[in-house]
């Protein structure tokens, strides 16, 4: 039996800041959609990753973050257009409402201020900084990180997330998005089932499985209106193949991504799915940390633990 993860990407405007054009409709929805995911959560005991922007946990800032290596105008968008959006740049009451949740989360870093660690502007000194001060913010609100999700997917600079005390984060998916992973996953027959991995610098790579909201736009309400939302379908395939086998399915999202009451339907419908299927089967609702920990623990053993707690006897 194996087991479903879902982590969300929380991070408001610091998503968008850096973007010449922002989404307008995610921009706003970024604290109407926090709040939906935690009330669905919570209505289905469901515990999640949510992988915050440190910066959001601030209550207030000059804008300049002075002592910061960031490039040129990294934080121009703070200080000017968003200088008075106050709801875009800060949010310990919504960070307070995930703490303080009755479902089991984990509370994960999405960086500081949403730097992209792949990107070659970036730097290790850039990257430590931001994991630097996203540590120590959490700290602060007497939280650890173990769990690291990088903006964009953009992953790089594993050694700094080691460095500073990490464990595990969610690497990128063996699938495509969008129109392209409902073609690989319908017609090709590609799992999505995923395997957790211990990296070089005894961190767990936790891949992605499927991004909730991968394909949108007229070309969702088209497919809709002869067929049903192809991700509810997508989502309830991998959930059933999770209980079929010893693997990850690791859904993800923005809570952002949550603009209309469609797209409440759409997770209400995925999280109550896998309630039901919780119920009738031995199938485990994981969190990142606790994966990694599963992980490296049997890992120094020198076996591997499977979902369901049992380790697979020699030769099979």
């Amino acid at each position: 039996m194996g087991s479903v993860i879902i982590s969300l990407d929380a991070e408001l405007g610091w998503g968008f800041h850096d973007l010449e054009d922002p989404p307008e409709d995610r921009v706003e929805s970024g604290r109407r959609g926090w709040n939906v995911m935690l009330e669905l959560l919570d209505e289905f005991d469901i515990p999640a990753t949510w992988a915050v922007v440190g910066h959001l946990m601030l209550e207030e800032c000059d804008g300049r973050h002075a002592d910061h290596p960031a490039p040129p105008g990294w934080f121009d968008r703070e200080r000017g257009s968003w200088r008075d959006r106050e709801d875009l740049r800060f949010a310990p009451d919504l960070v307070t409402d995930i703490l303080r949740a009755d479902a089991d989360h984990e509370f994960a870093s999405h960086s500081f201020s949403h730097v992209l660690f792949g990107d070659e502007g970036t730097d290790r000194e850039l990257a430590d900084a931001e994991l630097e001060r996203a540590v120590e913010i959490a700290d602060v609100w007497d939280q650890s990180i173990d769990s690291f999700v990088y903006p964009r997917n953009d992953v790089g600079h594993r050694d700094v997330l080691a460095d500073h005390g990490l464990s595990a984060y969610r690497g990128k998916s063996p699938t495509r998005d969008g129109v392209r992973g409902l073609v690989d996953s319908t017609l090709r027959g590609q799992s999505m089932i995923t395997e957790p991995e211990i990296d070089e610098y005894g961190l767990v790579n936790v891949p992605a499985s499927m991004f909730l909201f991968g394909f949108e736009g007229p070309a969702r309400t088209v497919v809709e209106s002869v067929w049903t939302d192809p991700m509810l379908e997508l989502a309830r395939r991998g959930i059933d193949d999770a209980v079929e086998s010893d693997g990850v399915f690791h859904m993800w999202l923005h809570p952002n991504n949550l603009t209309s009451e469609r797209d409440d339907r759409r997770m209400r419908a995925i999280l109550a799915y896998l309630e039901r299927r919780r119920a009738e089967t031995d199938l485990t609702v994981e969190t990142m940390g606790a994966v990694a920990r599963r992980f490296q623990g049997f890992e120094g053993a020198g076996v591997m633990e499977r979902a369901d707690g049992q380790v697979p006897a020699s030769g099979n």
